[in-house]
């Protein structure tokens, strides 16, 4: 019996063959610096967290989705009346990236 090497799987597989684990991971945490793919970790102790941090979240709606309530396109900040929101994006804009993820 012949053994071949397994094939490269390509990054975007990958990333959806990731069983159980939330795609905001698939950004690194800007509050506890984990690598991307890689669990929050608390910062004093080190320990993993089962659950992403909330900047996490926040960073990875605003790079996968448009905002429909204020209409910037991925990548851009959310705003209110023409001031950027701090580590924050709207609501509505988590519901349109969970849909893009779905």
């Amino acid at each position: 019996m012949t053994i071949r090497p397994a094939a490269p799987m390509p990054n975007e597989l990958r990333h959806f063959m990731r069983a159980g684990q939330h795609p905001a991971r698939s950004v690194a945490c800007p509050h506890c610096a984990a690598a991307t793919h890689r669990p929050c970790r608390v910062m004093s102790s080190g320990r993993t967290l089962t659950d992403i941090h909330p900047a996490r979240r926040s960073a990875w709606a605003e790079l996968t989705a448009v905002c429909p309530h204020c209409q910037v396109a991925p990548g851009t900040p959310c705003h209110t009346d023409g001031i950027p929101l701090p580590d924050q994006v709207h609501a509505r804009r988590y519901l349109e990236a969970e849909e893009m993820a779905a």
